[in-house]
């Protein structure tokens, strides 16, 4: 994976932590909800580009 890619990844699966545990500090379902989804979405590409690289090697 590149690193590039991978820090991306990374990155939103840090945004999203970082959005759910605001919206459960002030009380907001959607905005955690939504952090929620960034997380299984940047952890979904990361799975992925590294099963790209167990196919590479």
């Amino acid at each position: 994976m590149s690193a590039g890619k991978k820090a991306k990844h990374t990155a939103q699966t840090v945004k999203g932590k970082a959005k759910e545990a605001t919206g459960k500090a002030v009380g907001n379902e959607r905005l955690a909800a939504k952090g929620k989804a960034e997380q299984v979405k940047g952890d979904t590409f990361q799975a992925g580009q590294k099963a790209k690289d167990a196919l590479k090697h």
